[in-house]
């Protein structure tokens, strides 16, 4: 039996290249292309049907056995050779129903609708746009698509409909995600269709514009400007850079980094590929990577304009660099380290756009505000602000020297680095390179008649004493250490070899803090708390009806960027020092005594002040937790 034969018994019926209209017998024809090509890798059976030459040892053709008078009638078959034969028709086998052009291109095909998923799933999950409904999507759509193919006898009109099944999910996708990026990372814009095409152009020759690069002539509204070791403006290492490969790739992301209000930008590498995330209101969001090549490219250009070693990889390197967009200027601080897949760098934008200025902006209550002002105009003193690193320290810091007059008092700054330039103070940057330290630097500042000193941080007992002693010869210092809570912190300055007498007489007030995300007021949802949980916080539960959490399912909000929030809120606890505090401290008392007694004159734990923020619909529950433990 030849192989036409096995595929029509298979098959139930004869193969013709108009196919049949029913689905049973369409499921059957796609059944016999899979058979023939295992028929077609069969060596026995890709002999071919008995012949001259192809005789069995000890056989004769059946023509010559039989009588042509008793000879068996032929099967009937179509007198024209089927569209996919070439050359004679009794010669052929299966394999001349395949064509290889065909079965690559549907291939290819499923590859791409392969790569298309994954793309979507990772760019999904990087933006929160819904990644289980849009895989879902996709892959009911592409198996639905991979049926209609195989059933459709027509090879062109299956092979369009199978590409309309992936390509109508994906335009709608694209069309969500468009609406939660800014406009340079949109895809498939009149914008973003004239970069690719400028950009490939620009490959082979072919430059459009004003003899520009193309990343240049369609770039975002960015400028990188160097800096050099010592932090001056290096404007050769800004035009070194413009002609180098990433250039544009470095200046997509810093931009987008800016419009979606991070912080942080971590470049991360990974075996195939630098992974992106950014920083948004203290929480990690995942971003579209880029590919090693391009990765390391962006690297180098981030390292070369903050004046860092290209060629070291593996050692510790810091630096940083400036940008000009939309008429201001913004510094962004790097910080590069070895890993075991390559080096990993951060990027810290300082933005001071999104500072705040005013005491009144930190999210304090009206009686809080009012004890600060009256802590931070004292003649002398020391305010410790304490809290975790990414906290808000600095900042409610820098809200507190702007409330006082910088044109009568002399105002002196130790900071490592500087983060947000001030009129009229005078601002000095810890330089570790040169063995310049907190310590010695405030020594020398104390010879300066200052007014009011802020230390950027607290990090050794030499500090802490000097800091002591500059706050009881009648100057007013600021600064801020690392510790939990307000009672910890006092702790935290004994533990660094403080005599308890001195911090008793120097102190004047201790403020402890953390940053939640606040809710978006567009799209946060109200729903009813539990009573037994507003029983166990000792809250109301006949007063409080609602409480706000960000929208369980997406809600395509344009504000937050379908993140639920949008911005941060400070949750406070504020320790005044009064006289039985002090004496309590000379006397090395527990942590519960002084506790009580801060009580007693009405100190709020950091919860209690949470949970008003909760109750006020500004934060949400679960934020709170997450923040304060």
């Amino acid at each position: 039996m030849n192989r036409q034969n096995v595929v029509m018994a298979v098959c139930g019926h004869e193969l013709t290249s108009e196919g049949t209209s029913d689905v049973s017998n369409r499921i059957r024809w796609a059944g016999a292309v899979l058979l023939g090509l295992c028929l077609a890798a069969s060596p026995a059976v890709a002999q071919g049907p008995p012949g001259p030459g192809n005789e069995a040892a000890g056989e004769q053709p059946a023509d010559a056995a039989a009588p042509a008078s008793t000879a068996r009638p032929a099967l009937a078959y179509p007198p024209d050779p089927l569209p996919f034969q070439r050359g004679n028709p009794e010669s052929a086998g299966l394999e001349s129903y395949l064509n290889p052009w065909k079965i690559l291109l549907v291939i290819g095909m499923f590859l791409g609708w392969a790569a298309l998923s994954k793309w979507v799933d990772d760019d999904a999950r990087g933006l929160k746009v819904r990644p289980a409904y849009w895989n879902t999507l996709l892959l009911a759509c592409g198996l639905f698509a991979l049926l209609l193919f195989l059933t459709i006898p027509m090879f062109g009109v299956g092979f369009f409909v199978a590409l309309l099944g992936c390509g109508i999910p994906t335009g709608f996708y694209i069309n969500e995600r468009n609406h939660r990026v800014p406009e340079s990372s949109r895809l498939l814009t009149r914008r973003h269709l004239e970069k690719l095409a400028k950009r490939h152009l620009a490959r082979i020759g072919i430059h459009i514009g004003s003899g520009q690069r193309m990343e240049e002539a369609v770039g975002p509204n960015i400028q990188f400007v160097g800096k050099s070791k010592t932090g001056r403006i290096d404007a050769s290492t800004s035009r070194q850079v413009e002609n180098s490969k990433g250039y544009m790739a470095a200046k997509e992301l810093v931009y987008d980094a800016i419009l979606r209000r991070a912080t942080d930008i971590h470049l991360e590498p990974r075996e195939d590929e630098l992974g992106v995330r950014l920083r948004i209101d203290g929480v990690m969001y995942p971003t579209e990577p880029f590919d090693r090549a391009v990765g390391d490219a962006v690297t180098n250009i981030f390292k070369v304009l903050s004046a860092m070693d290209i060629t070291e990889r593996r050692r510790a390197q810091d630096g940083g660099f400036g940008a000009e967009t939309e008429g201001r200027v913004i510094d962004f601080r790097v910080a590069t380290q070895g890993t075991r897949e390559g080096e990993k760098m951060v990027i810290r934008i300082l933005d001071q756009a999104n500072s705040v200025s005013q005491i009144t902006q930190l999210g304090m209550r009206k009686k809080l505000v009012e004890d600060i002002r009256d802590l931070v105009h004292e003649p002398h003193g020391m305010f410790l602000c304490c809290g975790p690193t990414g906290a808000g320290k600095s900042t409610t810091l820098y809200t507190c020297l702007n409330e006082i007059d910088s044109f009568q008092k002399n105002i002196i700054t130790i900071e490592d680095p500087v983060e947000f330039r001030m009129d009229n103070v005078t601002q000095i940057e810890i330089n570790s390179k040169a063995d310049q330290t907190f310590a010695g630097s405030l020594r020398s500042v104390l010879r300066q008649d200052p007014d009011v000193v802020m230390v950027g941080e607290i990090r050794d007992g030499e500090t802490a004493r000097i800091a002591c002693q500059a706050a009881n010869t009648g100057h007013m210092v600021f600064s801020t250490v690392h510790a939990n809570d307000t009672i910890t912190a006092l702790l935290r300055m004994i533990d660094l070899e403080v005599d308890p007498t001195m911090l008793a007489t120097s102190i004047s007030g201790i403020l402890g803090q953390r940053l939640a995300r606040r809710l978006c007021p567009q799209c946060k949802e109200p729903y009813r708390p539990n009573p037994d949980f507003l029983k166990k916080a000792g809250l109301p539960a006949n007063k409080i009806e609602k409480f706000y959490r960000p929208p369980r399912e997406p809600a395509n909000c344009p504000h937050c960027g379908d993140l639920g929030y949008k911005g941060r809120i400070g949750v406070f606890e504020f320790l005044m020092i009064n006289e039985r505090i002090r004496d309590l401290i000379r006397d090395n008392a527990s942590v519960s005594t002084i506790r009580a007694e801060a009580r007693k004159h009405g100190m709020l734990y950091m919860k209690e002040e949470g949970l008003r923020l909760v109750i006020r619909g500004v934060t949400s529950i679960d934020e709170l937790s997450r923040v304060v433990k």
